[in-house]
């Protein structure tokens, strides 16, 4: 069954009144999107690479970091949990945080890793190449992490049990770099179900880990074939979208899966069975960096906000929209949300 909606049933701007009232819980791999923007005028004779002159550098927050910017760019009130280094790297994150209104008292800092950084190299508007800085990923677990801020592993469950309690929704953003393990998810369901809290995950498949029966899961195409444990189609072939939804509803049995397919749109699956399918709303793409984040951030907040599903998905798929316009990691504001609309 494909449909749009030729409308929302509850209007954006009161959808985001009502966002404005909430508390998320993000946990997950926090990082720093570095960017060097520059020129490119001739190629190095010590090889045949562009010689990049540059003219200014960026930085923004990336991964579970960006989703809990996105939520604070609504004017929602977000909590960030997750490990940083004890670096420059680290402190730059945290002062562009804090500048955001996230609160990252469960943000542990490690002495011995680095900040999980991505430098991208852009000249004009073409990304040339993305360096990655970061350590292994046993390193970047929440245990590691607040071995130094924190007296006991029962101290990490006390602010947990009490930041789980404080929030509307939790959203668990794996980017599969340490800090999402199964003990920390099983933890995270059982305090969530004891406090009735909503529970959403973005995954990385490659982790094979167990979250059965959470409220939402948003892979995207390559990630949902993952979760399904079906193989890539060849080209020409029809992506397997039905099974897809079936297999990860027989496995997880999660309450709404929202996958996203890129060019196509997003379908929305309840019960393990495609329901409907929203085209894209992006015009024009530039940089897809953070749009898996913006749609989990959007989709939670709208659910707990009291959209119905395509509703939810409709807020998202115009946030994704927008942000896959702007080159770099980015967050939607309000009134381009609005202004979109």
């Amino acid at each position: 069954m494909i449909r749009r909606p030729a409308m929302l049933p509850m209007t954006t701007a009161i959808l985001l009144e009502k966002i404005k009232n909430l508390r998320f819980l993000v946990i997950g791999d926090l990082m720093l999107d570095h960017y060097i923007w520059g020129e490119v005028q001739r190629i190095s004779p010590e090889a045949p690479v562009p010689v990049v002159f540059t003219a200014r550098e960026t930085e923004t927050a990336g991964g579970a970091a960006n989703v809990a910017l996105n939520l604070a760019a609504l004017g929602a009130g977000a909590s960030l949990a997750g490990s940083i280094g004890q670096d420059v790297e680290g402190s730059r994150l945290l002062d562009l945080l804090v500048a955001a209104g996230v609160e990252t008292g469960l943000c542990g800092r490690l002495g011995s890793r680095p900040t999980i950084t991505k430098t991208r190299v852009i000249a004009r508007t073409q990304q040339l190449c993305r360096i990655d800085r970061e350590g292994p990923r046993a390193a970047y677990s929440m245990d590691s992490a607040m071995d130094s801020a924190m007296d006991s592993e029962s101290e990490l469950s006390e602010r947990l049990d009490r930041a789980v309690g404080a929030c509307d929704a939790v959203i668990l953003s794996d980017y599969a770099k340490g800090v999402i393990t199964q003990p920390l998810v099983d933890r995270v369901l059982s305090l969530a179900r004891r406090h009735g809290k909503i529970v959403a995950v973005d995954p990385k498949p490659a982790r094979k880990l167990a979250f059965d029966g959470v409220d939402l899961i948003t892979p995207n195409r390559h990630e949902a074939l993952e979760l399904a444990g079906i193989p890539e189609p060849s080209p020409g072939e029809v992506y397997p979208l039905d099974e897809a939804a079936r297999l990860i509803h027989e496995a997880f049995a999660p309450r709404h899966l929202i996958i996203t397919l890129g060019a196509e749109g997003m379908a929305i699956c309840s019960g393990g069975r495609v329901q409907s399918i929203l085209p894209t709303r992006a015009r024009e793409v530039y940089d897809v960096s953070g749009a898996g984040d913006t749609v989990i951030a959007m989709l939670t907040a709208a659910f707990v906000a009291g959209a119905d599903p395509v509703a939810a998905a409709e807020f998202a798929n115009l946030a994704a929209g927008i942000v896959v316009s702007k080159i770099t990691t980015a967050t939607p504001t309000p009134r381009e949300l609005l202004e979109a609309w």
